[in-house]
């Protein structure tokens, strides 16, 4: 069972931090999503503990 919808390639944010910007998922192995944030660089994330927000631009 994954706690996410999204796959390398989609862009997220995270909830805790949004001046991060926005991320590019660039890998998921297990739980460890590897992000790239547009104003924080390249993050690994728990997905068990911290849940990602995938980003809709047609939300703007």
């Amino acid at each position: 069972m994954t706690f996410f919808d999204f796959d390398p390639g989609d862009f997220v944010t995270h909830p805790q931090y949004p001046d991060w910007g926005i991320g590019q998922v660039q890998s998921i192995i297990g739980y460890i999503v590897t992000v790239n944030f547009q104003n924080a660089g390249k993050k690994t994330i728990n997905a068990e503990e911290i849940v990602l927000e995938k980003y809709n631009d047609k939300t703007k």
